[in-house]
């Protein structure tokens, strides 16, 4: 007794030290070293008995709130430690000390009754009947020295936290329902308390404040809304005392909230005019720029619209009521004011508005239109109003908007775009009808108040509907288009939503190409505009790929522009990119002739300044300029396919678009067999950097994906530098595009040999990787995997390639997902074939059992927990293809003491392997028995923290 009292008294002298330090030394890792000592010490045997000296009144308040945050951490995370005989002392213990620090330090008292709320629910409902009716009347009872006051706060806190320490407990989840059960029970002891306090004249501010707050954490517990309709109607009456607002709202909008208050139609019906009464409290504000008042009015209003528009819909007797708060919802979406530098409000209601829609849509056709026939015209009100809310402020006033606030409302832009969008499915093409009649008005009025912003607004209208429905059949269409160049575009933001308009019309344009001449100046007028380089080529890039059969006439004129404003430099990376892509597309439609005479003239600059940089010694800037160009290249064969010419000729009947068929090699092989020789100077230059290998390889991986067979001339010479490449230095990129060259021409007699050949050597020097130590090179394990897995086994079937799984073992040891992922999926392909295929059984015979034994490690603990779906899916194939080798493998592996995990028994590890062997069939029984397996493994299993994961 004496050792382990001098341990505790030595331990406390150690804490008030680490305290000290962790609160008032300057120096950083002082205090994090402090902190990890005092966690372990929160943890240890001693806090039951330190917490209790750290608590006492003469310690300051940092040393008594751990002493307290110590008791809840050893009471809710073990609570097994504790014998049931110590549960009362405890308790009481707990008792005495809330009552004292009910008039002391805020912050240690929340921590005692969060200790003394873990204490209770541990113990509800068996050990502790009538937990909170106990503490009410604890409380209640003449405290001594603590005023009344005092106790009552101390009440309110213990109640208010103990519903919020249920949602992070850590019950087991059968507990979790008792304690539920049983916490629901007692809101008849807490109910009184809150009520008698709220309706008390002289009850105080901060008193009320604490029961609107309790009120909140209580209805979490889905206390039926009936229950506590005579305080949600008090925290009505507490919205008109500014001190009370923000709890008030909270309380009203948790309460409301609650997926189960649905069921209360009746109280539901009450609540509605209380929420309309308020609108007088809502326009003053508004009037007044209170937006806090605005904002906590609007939220309650969209809360109940937005969680029981269906059970109000169907009342149809109240439906004016409804109506009536569907139209405050209406003002608080339209609320004065840019967001969100002038109003936060409106944004909160766009939710609400899909719910109605979707709600109304959800009946049955008779009554959906009598509702169409009440709410069409609220949601053509709805549109104006969005439209108005989405315009641009003056330019001076935008001027003035911080970089976040301007994002902000870009958002908030995209959110009223969804918005719109969706609306169009209830108010269909009378919509853009609608939309069409106000621009046509606005673009002829000649009065000096029409702004850009009005016409902006209403583009923006179209464009969020044109985007994402298909508008084909829409007969405005073409009057937008003859708008369109009538339009005075003298702003940024308005030039940049008249070429997102164009895009999302790029489809129609396909229908429609004789229309392509009123827009397509207008973009490319604007790609000369750096403040317009997103818009104008995204919608180049669109026209070009849904058009580019229509575009033959102009495609001089768009290749010319674009090669000066690629010369010109006046776009960033991406958006080049874009352009090059654009271009391909458009090229691609053009007769081979031509195609090649565009490319001559487009790339030759670029190829001249990459000879101009191969010579030159390798420094960061002409790697980034190499980098560039190799880019531009890559994007542009990405989209040049003249395979698809045919295709689509034959599908589109109009003669404009039949192309007449190709012949000769493709344009991009001539192209890449005629720079191939510069490509592997810049390589012999920089075949150290991973990244310019990557861009020289993503021009080549492009090329074979979008080309397939047509690459195949440029096979044999493209197999021999990979193969040169990767033998001097290894890189997974290199991997990555023999896995595409392996996957197309491999099943090709006449290209077998250099594939072949080329998969050899990748194979042979990866091998040698493995067995120097392929730890520091994760990519290109990874990526090897995926080439082993995609095309071993036909390789095997093929010709006799020395094989072993000895080195890919090691990969599942990897700490990378990705690694581990891409070698279980190799091992899943490879054992699938065992029967069928001789030397891949053989190689299973000899080396599966290693295999077997890095698999139980990974899973007793030696991987990540989210890969034990990959490790059971190798298990599951094992067992489904090489059953008797598994039984005995399993059998002598298990036997060894301590494998996997010292943690388990020999018991357990029989079942386990017997469970294994059962399942042949049904895979996803074996990752729940490998999931329940590892958390044995691990010492997670039946925790909170397992269940959780």
């Amino acid at each position: 007794i004496l050792v382990s009292l001098s341990k505790t008294v030595f331990l406390t002298l150690c804490l008030f030290q680490a305290l000290h330090q962790l609160y008032y030394d300057p120096n950083i890792e002082n205090k994090n070293l402090a902190q990890k000592w005092l966690m372990q010490a929160q943890v240890s045997p001693q806090a039951w008995q330190f917490c209790w000296v750290l608590l006492r009144p003469e310690k300051v308040p940092e040393i008594q709130y751990f002493g307290a945050s110590a008791l809840h951490t050893k009471i809710s995370r073990y609570w097994g430690d504790i014998p049931a005989e110590q549960y009362d002392t405890l308790k009481t213990q707990l008792f005495s000390q809330i009552a004292r620090f009910a008039s002391g330090s805020k912050i240690v008292l929340t921590r005692l009754c969060v200790a003394l709320a873990s204490l209770a629910l541990n113990m509800m409902p068996e050990a502790w009947p009538g937990a909170v009716s106990e503490m009410v009347r604890m409380f209640q009872e003449e405290g001594g020295e603590v005023d009344g006051r005092a106790r009552c706060l101390a009440l309110l806190e213990l109640l208010t936290v103990l519903p919020e320490e249920f949602q992070t407990s850590r019950l087991p989840q059968y507990r979790k329902g008792q304690v539920r059960g049983a916490l629901g029970r007692e809101w008849t002891a807490v109910y009184p308390l809150l009520q008698q306090l709220l309706r008390q004249p002289d009850s105080p501010p901060l008193v009320k404040a604490r029961v609107l707050k309790c009120l909140s954490s209580w209805v979490l517990l889905d206390v039926p809304l009936n229950e506590s309709e005579g305080l949600v109607e008090a925290s009505f009456t507490a919205l008109a005392d500014p001190e009370l607002f923000d709890t008030a709202v909270e309380a009203i909008v948790n309460t409301i909230s609650q997926p189960d208050s649905q069921r209360y139609v009746n109280t539901l019906l009450k609540l509605v005019p209380q929420v309309l009464q308020l609108q007088e409290q809502l326009r003053d504000a508004v009037q007044n720029g209170d937006m806090e008042t605005s904002h906590g009015i609007c939220r309650i209003a969209v809360s109940l619209g937005e969680n029981h528009s269906r059970a109000l819909l169907e009342q149809v007797e109240h439906w004016q009521s409804f109506l009536a708060l569907v139209n405050m919802i209406m003002f608080c979406t339209g609320i004065p004011g840019h967001y969100p530098v002038n109003e936060t409000t409106s944004s909160l209601t766009l939710t609400f508005w899909y719910t109605l829609q979707d709600d109304i849509m959800s009946f049955e056709a008779e009554k959906q239109a009598v509702y169409l026939q009440v709410y069409r015209p609220v949601y053509f009100q709805l549109v104006d109003v969005l439209l108005h809310k989405a315009q641009f402020p003056s330019d001076e006033e935008y001027a003035s908007w911080s970089s976040d606030e301007k994002e902000q409302f870009r958002i908030y832009r995209v959110d009223i775009s969804d918005t719109l969008m969706y609306v169009y499915e209830m108010l269909g093409a009378e919509l853009l009808s609608n939309l069409y009649d106000k621009l046509g008005r606005l673009l002829t009025n000649t009065e000096p108040t029409t702004t850009w912003q009005h016409t902006e607004a209403l583009l923006y209208g179209f464009q969020s509907i044109a985007e994402t429905i298909d508008v084909n059949y829409s007969d405005v269409i073409p009057g937008l288009i003859g708008l369109i160049p009538r339009i005075n575009i003298n702003n940024v933001q308005l030039a940049d939503t008249v070429m997102f308009t164009i895009g999302a019309l790029a489809e129609w344009l396909a229908d429609h190409p004789v229309m392509l001449s009123s827009v397509l100046p207008l973009v490319l007028q604007a790609l000369g505009n750096p403040d317009l380089s997103v818009s104008s080529v995204s919608t180049l890039k669109k026209i070009c790929r849904e058009c580019k059969y229509d575009l033959p006439p102009y495609a001089n004129n768009i290749v010319a522009v674009s090669q000066e404003v690629l010369i010109k430099q006046i776009h960033k990376t991406s958006q080049c990119m874009w352009l090059m892509q654009a271009l391909g597309f458009l090229l691609s439609a053009l007769p081979v002739e031509e195609i090649l005479r565009n490319l001559h003239s487009l790339i030759t600059p670029y190829i001249q300044q990459l000879e101009k940089l191969a010579g030159e010694t390798p420094n960061p800037s002409n790697k980034l300029a190499i980098i560039h160009i190799l880019g531009l290249l890559s994007n542009l064969f990405t989209t040049l396919d003249i395979t698809k010419q045919e295709e689509e000729s034959g599908e589109n009947a109009p003669p404009i678009k039949s192309v007449p068929p190709q012949t000769g090699p493709n344009p991009v092989v001539v192209v890449l067999q005629q720079v191939f020789a510069l490509i592997q100077t810049v390589l012999s230059k920089w075949l150290n950097d991973s990244q310019v290998v990557e861009a020289v390889c993503a021009i080549f991986e492009k090329s074979v994906k979008t080309l397939l067979h047509d690459f195949a001339p440029m096979v044999s010479q493209l197999s021999e530098m990979l193969g040169q490449m990767y033998s001097t230095i290894p890189q997974a990129s290199a991997l990555d595009l023999t896995r595409q060259m392996v996957h197309i021409f491999a099943s090709e007699t006449n290209h077998f040999p250099p594939i072949k050949a080329l998969f050899e050597l990748v194979t042979s020097v990866t091998l040698t990787i493995f067995q120097q130590g392929p730890r520091d090179h994760p990519d290109i394990v990874d990526s090897f995997m995926q080439l082993q897995a995609q095309v071993c086994f036909w390789f095997l079937i093929s010709f006799t390639l020395g094989f072993s799984l000895l080195f890919r073992v090691l990969s599942l040891k990897f700490p990378e997902g990705p690694t581990v992922k891409s070698t279980c999926f190799f091992f899943t392909e490879l054992i699938a074939h065992c029967a069928d295929v001789p030397p891949v059984g053989q190689v299973l015979q000899e080396d599966g059992k290693l295999l077997l034994l890095a698999v139980l490690e990974a899973i007793g603990g030696q991987s990540s927990r989210s890969l034990m779906d990959q490790f059971a899916e190798v298990l599951f194939c094992l067992n489904k293809h090489c059953f008797a080798l598994l039984t005995v493998w399993l059998k002598e592996a298990l036997r060894s003491p301590g494998f996997p995990s010292s943690r388990v028994s020999d018991e357990q590890k029989d079942t386990f392997s017997q469970q294994v062997l059962r399942e042949r069939v049904n895979k996803r029984r074996v990752k729940d028995i490998v999931k329940e397996f590892t958390l044995v493994c691990r010492g997670l299993h039946g925790t909170e923290y397992a269940a959780d994961y």
